[in-house]
């Protein structure tokens, strides 16, 4: 029995100290900016946005900051729903592309805005840190 006990103590050890699959830590960082859209976070959305951020029409970082700080304060209740990731891995990086329908409003029982998109992400790693490099989005008619 103390022979099971050790290898069994041994065992979670080691799988506590196993890296994080790259997939699986991207996925992580998604979810985490996904919660910090919801919560309005600016900062923790901010987090997970590389210095050399690019999105649409040459949007910096900092563009990219003050467009989440205007939709935050315009709107006391935002929510998104991510549609199924398509993970696309690489080297060092993965391009992501999902579907995202995005509500705001006074946070009555229905939301007074919405839109559905269409975004393709890029993304860097840093073992198990993931930064987003890149983001188009199209509305979805």
């Amino acid at each position: 029995m103390h022979v099971f006990l050790r290898t069994l103590a041994l065992c979670m050890v080691l799988a506590a100290c196993a890296k994080t699959p790259p997939e699986q830590a991207l996925r992580r960082t998604i979810d985490d900016m996904h919660a910090a859209v919801e919560a309005r976070d600016v900062s923790g959305l901010s987090d997970g946005i590389a210095r050399d951020f690019i999105g649409p029409g040459g949007m910096d970082r900092t563009a990219a900051r003050r467009l989440a700080q205007l939709v935050f304060l315009r709107n006391q209740k935002v929510g998104m729903t991510v549609g199924p990731l398509d993970i696309a891995m690489r080297e060092g990086g993965a391009t992501v592309r999902f579907t995202a329908a995005m509500t705001g409003g006074s946070g009555g029982l229905l939301p007074q805005s919405g839109q559905v998109y269409e975004v393709r992400t890029d993304w860097r790693s840093d073992g198990d840190e993931w930064e987003l490099v890149a983001a188009e989005w199209n509305e979805k008619l």
